[in-house]
């Protein structure tokens, strides 16, 4: 996969002792480039919530925290998995981000100690059908480079590499 650059910076950006929102924000716009996606999100999780910690483009997304329970991004942290809509009009559980939506996809960023879900990579297209095989391995390992962002580690090598 030719994005060891875009690991890299990702790596370099989430271990960096800059202020997180900053890291955050450097992140979300990495990754929107990288693909040349519509819109990218990071968002925090907490016991009862999920918050919106940065985002691509001057607009807040609709839905800046909500329960755990619902959109997507809800979806994904209960059941520990990624989750991908290539049209979500025909997804109840779909939470408006934006009204132009039509294919959203959510990473989730999970502890490797208990497992435990603590924040997600949320990325939105204008297109149905946006998301192919290569977005979906590009999003999973952004979401383990990024662990540092969310968790006391260190970005690993191996990942970056790989």
């Amino acid at each position: 996969m030719p994005y060891n650059k875009t690991f890299r910076r990702l790596c370099i950006v989430a271990s960096s002792a800059m202020d997180r929102s900053i890291r955050a924000h450097e992140a979300a716009e990495l990754i929107r480039a990288a693909r040349n996606f519509h819109w990218v999100g990071l968002y925090d999780v907490t016991p009862t919530e999920i918050v919106a910690i940065a985002w691509t483009g001057a607009n807040a997304p609709t839905f800046p925290r909500f329960p755990i329970s619902q959109g997507l991004n809800g979806a994904a942290v209960t059941s520990r998995q990624n989750v991908v809509v290539q049209d979500v009009t025909k997804d109840s559980r779909y939470l408006t981000t934006f009204g132009s939506t039509r294919a959203e996809a959510i990473f989730v960023i999970a502890s490797s100690i208990n497992g435990r879900v603590v924040g997600t990579i949320d990325v939105e297209s204008e297109r149905t059908k946006a998301f192919t095989l290569d977005d979906e391995t590009f999003l999973g390992r952004c979401a383990e480079v990024l662990k540092p962002l969310w968790l006391e580690t260190k970005c690993l090598e191996s990942v970056v590499k790989n």
